[in-house]
């Protein structure tokens, strides 16, 4: 029997919310249907003032927990209506939720995303599965990223080393030797969180919230003493494990490196540097580690209709064939919602979803908890 699940996404960014229709068929995920939906304008802006200590922000944090899981009803709805589908025809909602903390060095660890389930659950009449990261926190992991354990169900060959990049928010690599095993994957820095707030706080009045095509980018230089600043990030001196959020890579923590003499384009280019250098030193050391060749690269995620970011990364990668997570046949916007859609599969079924050598968990687990629409 064939099974829906959705999966809801909405990344570091803070630019919309993601939500696909997958079916399964003997445990494998395919693609039925997209809808996606921009964020609010005054919750986005709630939103991103809660990833920031701040005045009343416990009020402000619950009342947002309520209001992001009634937009991601109201998105279920929209996608329900499009593939003509009924609520009692899908098995579960895997919903991610907004992240608005992580802070996987903190002692204790913690990860924090709000989307009050309970709420979504009542709204839609579906069963909702939700709060993935934190059982691998428990197990003394980083709680991200989970897509590495997706990308190895959907992706992997095992006539075939391939290298999976996500230019969500962050960016993330995994590389897929054939064995689960040997899955390796983590954060590698900041892709379209910096690139969107940065282009957002040049252009308040956009009609659109990122630098389509890297068209602002493009006409600027990129400033190699700025670039060298920002790399100095302690992000980039740690060994994977890693993850890193909006905690670490945001607006006051770019403006603090800032000489105040840079042009905004300029800024604006070498954040896509600061992007582009980051991912390829990630995938060039992992060949090394690796002792082979990694030469088939695809990817998935906002930025890879960022022409300017994918021209920066070809020109450090100059051996590798870039490519589109679309020629393994998922759309690059389609994957990271898939992934959530997969995850509340996997719990329905009680399938480990997380991989240790990724996430530094202690053991594989299922992950998430499964509110009722009872």
């Amino acid at each position: 029997m064939a099974e829906y699940y959705v999966g809801l996404m909405s990344g570091t960014s803070m630019d919309g919310l993601d939500a696909v229709l997958v079916e399964f068929k003997q445990q494998r995920p395919h693609f039925v249907g997209h809808y996606s939906e921009p964020l609010p304008a005054q919750l986005a802006t709630i939103l991103h003032q809660l990833c920031q200590p701040s005045h009343h922000e416990l009020h402000r944090y619950a009342q947002a927990d309520r209001e992001f899981a009634r937009y991601c009803a109201d998105v279920v709805h929209q996608l329900l209506k499009q593939q003509q589908l009924s609520a009692d025809q899908i098995i579960a909602i895997g919903s991610h939720g907004q992240t608005i903390r992580h802070q996987p060095y903190a002692e204790p660890a913690y990860t924090l995303q709000l989307g009050d389930p309970n709420t979504l659950a009542s709204l839609t009449g579906i069963a909702v599965v939700a709060d993935f990261r934190r059982k691998d926190i428990a197990l003394g992991g980083q709680g991200a990223p989970l897509v590495p354990a997706f990308h190895q169900a959907l992706f992997a060959d095992a006539q075939h080393s391939r290298v999976i990049v996500n230019l969500g928010g962050i960016a993330n690599v995994t590389v897929l030797p054939g064995s689960p095993d040997e899955v390796i994957g983590f954060d590698t820095g900041p892709a379209n969180t910096l690139l969107d707030q940065w282009f957002g706080y040049c252009h308040p009045q956009a009609s659109e919230g990122f630098d389509r095509d890297g068209a602002f980018a493009a006409q600027g230089a990129v400033q190699s003493e700025l670039l060298a600043r920002l790399l100095q990030a302690e992000f980039f001196q740690r060994s994977a494990p890693k993850s890193t959020g909006r905690d670490e890579f945001n607006l006051n923590w770019l403006q603090q490196h800032l000489s105040g003499d840079e042009a905004p384009a300029d800024v604006q280019a070498t954040l896509v540097e600061l992007t582009a250098v980051s991912v390829a030193e990630a995938i060039t050391e992992l060949a090394e580690q690796l002792q082979r060749p990694l030469e088939q690269i695809y990817f998935c995620g906002g930025g890879v209709y960022n022409k300017r970011l994918m021209a920066a990364l070809q020109h450090h990668l100059p051996r590798q064939q870039l490519l589109s997570t679309e020629h393994l046949g998922v759309q690059p916007q389609h994957v990271e919602a898939m992934a959530f859609a997969w995850l509340a599969y996997c719990f329905m079924h009680r399938l480990p979803a997380n991989l240790p050598a990724v996430t530094g968990a202690s053991r594989r687990a299922v992950l998430g908890g499964l509110f009722s629409a009872d």
